[in-house]
């Protein structure tokens, strides 16, 4: 991954996985869609500040793609 912002959700997936060692368990895609979803709420506003409002929208888009991937219980 030569970018240090993922452009695509494998790179996102591996650097949550891999480089940053979160699990994305349910719990934790939840808390992240929540967070984000809120397009004026200060977690957002801070994320959308540092990366975008294009990176912000793939961010949560990922989060809702990984939280579809979730086996079901």
């Amino acid at each position: 991954m030569a970018d240090v912002i993922p452009q695509t959700y494998a790179d996102w997936r591996y650097c949550i996985t891999v480089q940053c060692g979160l699990a994305l368990s349910p719990d934790y895609i939840q808390a992240r869609i929540q967070a984000l979803s809120a397009a004026e709420s200060e977690d957002s506003l801070r994320f959308r500040r540092l990366y975008g409002d294009s990176h912000w929208q793939n961010v949560l888009a990922w989060f809702r793609q990984a939280q579809a991937e979730l086996p079901l219980l």
